[in-house]
């Protein structure tokens, strides 16, 4: 059983890139559109790994999420209802999302998550193009860290 550090109020969805599930945690009050991203992303080949809720732990120097088991698989869609999707079991957390205006090229950023700087982007989360520059995001933090994140 894995024992929690952390339970945020976000997001968690996940893309495989070189051979290992990476997520976007994506963080924000209540209507910010954290939901509605993660929606928009399950199309462009992100899968669901926990929506509202986000049991974290840190692990070898880094830190996964999953959703709580009463919640899993489960994603509110506002205006429609909460549906069941298919959901990925846990995932590491590779970057932190929230919501805000986006610098042209900002300057890089991190925040601390159960003991451990994590990529941090500012983001317009009901942008069209949201759920593409968070693949981008994980891709590019992925190489400019030169390492596996």
């Amino acid at each position: 059983m894995i024992v929690p550090q952390a339970i945020r109020h976000a997001g968690l969805i996940a893309r495989r890139l070189g051979g290992r599930w990476l997520g976007a945690l994506i963080e924000g009050p209540a209507g910010a559109g954290k939901s509605d991203l993660a929606l928009r992303a399950l199309d462009q080949g992100f899968r669901m790994v926990a929506d509202d809720r986000v049991l974290l732990w840190a692990s070898g120097g880094a830190v996964f999420g999953r959703a709580p088991d009463t919640l899993s698989g489960l994603l509110e869609v506002r205006g429609l209802d909460v549906i069941r999707v298919p959901a990925w079991p846990l995932a590491q957390v590779a970057l932190v999302v929230r919501p805000g205006a986006s610098e042209r090229i900002p300057a890089p950023r991190s925040t601390g998550i159960c003991g451990v700087e994590v990529p941090l982007l500012e983001l317009d989360l009901g942008a069209a193009s949201a759920p593409a520059k968070l693949s981008r995001a994980l891709t590019l933090f992925a190489a400019a860290h030169n390492r596996r994140i």
